[in-house]
């Protein structure tokens, strides 16, 4: 059970680094825009924050339960996880402390939202903001790609949570869309004073788990490479 509570604590903090990273940051603050357009009814606000935060939620778990279903339907590979699993995390953890250092950079080149893809959202009403959401997920950068399928993935595998890991993903990559949605809300003067502060917020939390990634990949290797135990 505690291995369980941990991996889905990790899980939500994969989500919510995400949700800061640049690439991802960008897709929440033009839904931040959208939910922000009915600021006339703290309702209507909070409901489209929280349908952005299903639609983000049901494309990770789908995207998961495909990937790890897929995975373990094709013969030999479930028991080759299950001995290689272990040896596999440790390179994992490195690259992604690399990753979220900017010591392994990719380029991407996006063009933002299309202007026809803005009118279909416009028409779908309220209910846009779920579809945003879903659209959202779908466009995986290297960051949230890194993330979603070097260190979501590889969690869901080991705990056998394909539903509950990408859940608690899902819902961390969208919680500035859920904060923002209840400063909109009900207190719209903290609003720039919560966006100023993602910021420095992104830089410290990637910093730290960085380095608490690059530390758990040597442990890992050490442990299960070369059989040398660090006393825990």
């Amino acid at each position: 059970m505690s291995e369980l509570l941990v991996g889905a604590a990790m899980a939500l903090w994969l989500g919510i680094l995400t949700s800061i990273s640049p690439c991802p940051l960008a897709t929440n603050i033009a839904a931040i825009s959208y939910v922000g357009r009915r600021v006339s009814s703290a309702r209507m606000v909070l409901f489209s924050g929280l349908l952005y935060t299903i639609g983000r939620t049901a494309a990770y778990i789908l995207v998961a339960l495909a990937v790890v279903k897929g995975i373990l339907s094709i013969p030999g590979v479930s028991s080759f996880l299950q001995h290689y699993m272990n040896l596999m995390l440790g390179p994992v953890c490195l690259v992604l402390g690399f990753l979220l250092l900017d010591i392994v950079k990719f380029s991407f080149n996006g063009n933002g939202i299309g202007k026809g893809f803005q009118k279909r959202v416009e028409t779908m009403g309220i209910w846009g903001a779920g579809f945003l959401g879903f659209i959202f997920a779908m466009a995986f950068c290297p960051t949230s790609a890194g993330l979603f399928f070097g260190g979501l993935l590889p969690l869901a595998l080991k705990n056998n949570g394909s539903i509950l890991m990408p859940g608690l993903y899902g819902i961390g990559t969208a919680l500035p869309v859920i904060v923002f949605a209840f400063l909109i809300a009900f207190s719209t003067q903290f609003v720039g004073r919560v966006y100023n502060a993602l910021a420095i917020i992104d830089l410290w939390s990637r910093r730290v788990t960085a380095v608490l990634f690059l530390l758990i990949g040597i442990y890992l290797i050490l442990k299960h490479w070369f059989n040398i135990y660090l006393g825990f």
